[in-house]
């Protein structure tokens, strides 16, 4: 099983599709790791930058809805999962992305607005570290100069069957 949980990066927007997470034009790479230095490369957001310590050291993307839309590619979970990013926590997804973040056995995990407002109010949020226990008590708990927030969430017991076998095939390989 991957590990889950670092430093955030925090992505202050709604719709952000499969193209901006990885261009089309990288698609035809054929490994993941070839695909690593081109993550968010398209991403058109205020004050992002690629070569920041939030963006190197990112471990979880906090975004708004919507995540994930686009064409429907696993290459977008691979460019995050090659760039060490295992989590992603949105109000919702687009559908397939979502289904293709846990076949690859990483999370993505949907809280209400009111949650999101509040980890985007989080003070220093370049420093905010992020720690998910979803195994015991489906919980995050976010860190950012001296402050921490306590966010319940839940997966259904298949996604969380798929992640805790580090993905669809690993599952499948156990299973069949």
């Amino acid at each position: 099983m991957k590990t889950f949980g670092g430093p955030v990066l925090f992505l202050d927007r709604s719709d952000i599709n499969t193209d901006e997470i990885i261009p089309a034009k990288y698609l035809t790479e054929v490994t993941k790791v070839a695909l690593k230095p081109y993550l968010l490369e398209d991403l058109k957001l205020p004050g992002f930058d690629r070569t920041n310590d939030a963006f190197t050291k990112a471990r979880v993307v906090v975004a708004r809805r919507n995540f994930g839309c686009g064409s429907s590619r696993e290459h977008a979970p691979w460019a995050l999962e090659v760039n060490g990013i295992t989590v992603v926590i949105a109000q919702n997804f687009a559908r397939i992305f979502r289904q293709n973040m846990f076949n690859c056995g990483m999370l993505a995990i949907e809280l209400p607005e009111k949650d999101l407002d509040a980890l985007f109010k989080l003070p220093d949020r370049q420093s905010a570290i992020c720690d998910i226990d979803f195994l015991e008590k489906s919980l995050i708990f976010s860190w950012g100069k001296g402050e921490s927030k306590a966010v319940s969430f839940s997966i259904s017991q298949f996604d969380e069957a798929l992640v805790k076998a580090g993905g669809w095939l690993e599952f499948a390989d156990a299973k069949y």
